[in-house]
Parts: structure tokens; C-alpha cells; sequence
């Protein structure tokens, strides 16, 4: 999968195969509507998410049916 950038905020998405015990994780549930839209739209699409800013932090994971890693670029 190709790298998907977050708009605004300069974050990406990496699929990541494993997390640490230490590894901030929250599940696609746990993720508010706006931020919950910006995550789908981008794994979908492969494309940049819509305008809004997400709530998503540097080096948190983001499980879904793979875990994605939410980098700053």
C-alpha cells in the first residue's frame, strides 16, 4: 500500500504489521466522525483526506483490519 497523506496536518498513514506494549493504539471506533471520514476516505481512495484537520497524533496506531501508523512529514 502506498503511503496516504492526512491534509493540513502533514500526517501520513503507514500499515505497520506489529505494535510495541508502549504504542499509543486506539481502534477506528474510538475515532470521532469527521477524523473516523478523514481515515476512510484516505485508505479508500489512496488520496489526500478531505480538508479538515483529523484528530490523529504522531506515531499513535489506528487499528482497523491492519494497524496504521499516523506519521508527521
Amino acid at each position: 500500500m502506498a503511503a496516504s497523506e492526512l491534509h493540513r496536518r502533514s500526517l501520513r498513514l503507514e500499515r505497520v504489521e506489529s505494535v510495541t506494549a508502549e504504542t499509543n493504539v486506539r481502534h477506528v471506533d474510538q475515532l470521532d466522525a469527521e477524523t473516523l471520514e478523514s481515515f476512510y476516505t484516505t485508505l479508500e481512495d489512496d488520496l489526500p483526506g478531505p480538508g479538515s484537520d483529523p484528530d490523529l497524533e504522531d506515531g499513535e496506531v489506528i487499528v482497523f483490519t491492519d494497524y496504521y501508523r499516523v506519521k508527521r512529514i
